[in-house]
């Protein structure tokens, strides 16, 4: 079975963000959604170390600066309750792949993600990392593709 721990990251550049389009599987809960870079943990792995796999083996990039900034808690009546550790980064050495299994990748200025099909609940972490500083943790409570709530460091802060 695969974990459902995961990780994603939102690499900065110029102040934008390396976004992937995810338009490439079928079979994809994120299909035609714009997401950042990550994936399931592999078994022994730590955050750092699956964060750090799945970008380079997504976009070619090797991260040498990053920042765990987040606990998400995705919960769905559609799918397994999923653990993301949510990560910033803005170092990295080598060449963006010009191909990626996942989707197209695409660096989007900031002040320009909000206009893309992002999730609900990514536009609710999105704004926290340009808000915040600190780490936070959040939940997000679907139904179907319909966020319900959001909880911010265990308060919620959204009901629907």
């Amino acid at each position: 079975m695969r974990s459902q721990l995961t990780t994603l990251c939102y690499i900065e550049e110029n102040n934008s963000y390396l976004m992937l389009h995810r338009v490439s599987k079928d079979k994809d809960v994120n299909k035609d959604k714009w997401i950042g870079v990550g994936g399931h943990f592999e078994d022994g792995e730590s955050p750092e170390e699956c964060l750090v796999r799945e970008v380079y083996e997504e976009t070619g990039l090797t991260l040498t600066s990053y920042s765990f900034r987040s606990l998400i808690t995705f919960v769905s009546d559609e799918w397994p309750t999923e653990y993301m550790c949510l990560f910033t980064a803005n170092g990295y050495t080598g060449d963006m792949k010009e191909d990626c299994d996942e989707g197209i990748l695409t660096w989007v200025p900031k002040k320009d993600v909000f206009s893309l099909n992002l999730w609900e609940g990514d536009r609710w972490f999105l704004k926290l990392l340009d808000e915040r500083k600190d780490f936070f943790t959040m939940k997000l409570v679907y139904t179907g593709d319909t966020l319900k709530e959001v909880h911010v460091d265990g308060k919620v802060v959204f009901r629907q």
